[in-house]
């Protein structure tokens, strides 16, 4: 089997690897790139301070800090008129998912114009677009080396996967440096988030050799340090250890598909508000459950990367053992419960069908082991609410 493959083209990868920055544009023939983050990072200074550096190394570079969590559409409409105005020959995704994503959003509509929901999956999309250079801040969403971006549609409230080429980075420069400041919660959400990649990439119906060796080393490199780093986020063996984990994750499944975890996590984080790992948290243990049958020895694999299960147990063991790890992993993160979390029940309710159905319209859960009907999403959604 032939399987089509996608990297950045350039990876600094390493403490203190922002500083190549400069050098990477300079490589790619860019002068005039734009800074895409979000307002945290340029309220702390982080962002000035990477401008600074790219102007002494004689860039002219631009700030677009308005990225918001869980970019939409209406959010997009700024960002394309400050790459135009700029004129700007790249784009700089620096910071989480959502700065990433934007910045890819934005390098592609700089160029060719009209509304992101004309590039939604499945369109694949190959440009033209800027060049996207990513510096990921946090250790989760991988986007730094995925040929994917989210957008939610502001007037639908469906949060879009676009896919292809179009959104690949061309360099990522990943420095686990970043990411020491992160607290806690983000640290416990983004992890989780990464974890989910990894699993989602090797179970995927999509899945291939070259993807399982980086999911597998992924999961069992999580499963060694998520804990110690939510514990303790100065413990910079662990940092290091779970950004490179999560740069792997991303490039398994963006080489091979995330499953039903993501189609049914992107819906609560559009409706409701809630960030895209921690909505992951919510849905892995039951999910991961309801699918085990469709790839019983692919999820025993991973519970004995994880470190959830031994060389002797049996398939059906391990895969059952993964399942409770994972729950006990979400209890020792603390990660909530949609009910917990706040969310009305009754809105809850009321939304599952529409939820359901944009699920199954994302194209994900089709690359689950199990592929549900719309009746089981709204089953799984009703289960894990409290």
């Amino acid at each position: 089997m032939v399987v089509s493959l996608a990297l950045p083209r350039i990876m600094r990868v390493g403490g203190g690897a922002v500083d190549e920055l400069s050098n990477v544009l300079a490589g790619l023939g860019a002068a005039r790139p734009l800074l895409v983050t979000d307002s945290y990072l340029a309220g702390t200074g982080a962002a000035q301070r990477l401008l600074d550096r790219l102007g002494r190394a004689g860039m002219e570079a631009a700030m677009f800090a308005g990225t918001v969590p869980d970019p939409t559409t209406d959010s997009l409409e700024a960002g394309v008129r400050a790459a135009i105005d700029h004129r700007a020959d790249s784009v700089i995704g620096f910071g989480g998912g959502s700065p990433m994503d934007t910045a890819k959003a934005l390098a592609l509509l700089a160029v060719q114009g009209g509304e992101m929901r004309d590039y939604k999956a499945p369109r694949n999309n190959t440009g033209p677009a800027l060049p996207v250079i990513a510096v990921p801040t946090t250790a989760g969403s991988g986007s730094e080396a995925t040929q994917f971006t989210v957008i939610t549609d502001s007037a639908s409230d469906e949060k879009m996967l676009c896919t292809g080429p179009a959104f690949l980075p061309v360099a990522a420069v990943v420095d686990y440096e970043l990411t020491v400041s992160m607290p806690a919660r983000l640290t416990a959400d983004t992890g989780v988030d990464a974890l989910t990649h990894a699993v989602e990439a090797f179970v995927s119906r999509k899945a291939n050799s070259f993807s399982d060796g980086l999911a597998l080393s992924a999961i069992s490199t999580i499963g060694r340090h998520i804990r110690r780093v939510y514990a303790d986020g100065g413990d910079l063996e662990a940092r290091e250890a779970m950004m490179f984990a999560a740069t792997q994750a991303g490039m398994a499944f963006s080489n091979s598909s995330v499953a039903l975890v993501h189609g049914m996590s992107r819906p609560i984080g559009a409706h409701f508000h809630v960030a895209h790992g921690l909505s992951n948290a919510m849905l892995f243990p039951a999910v991961t459950a309801f699918s085990v049958p469709g790839a019983e020895v692919r999820y025993a694999e991973c519970a004995r990367a994880f470190g959830a299960a031994g060389s002797g147990d049996s398939d059906a063991a391990a895969a059952a053992k993964l399942v409770e790890a994972l729950a006990v992993l979400c209890k020792d993160v603390d990660v909530p419960t949609p009910q917990s979390f706040g969310i009305d029940r009754s809105r809850w309710q009321e939304l599952t069908p529409l939820m359901a159905e944009q699920a199954l319209a994302s194209g994900s859960p089709g690359n689950n082991p199990v592929i549900p009907t719309v009746e089981e999403i709204e089953e799984l959604y009703a289960a894990i609410y409290s």
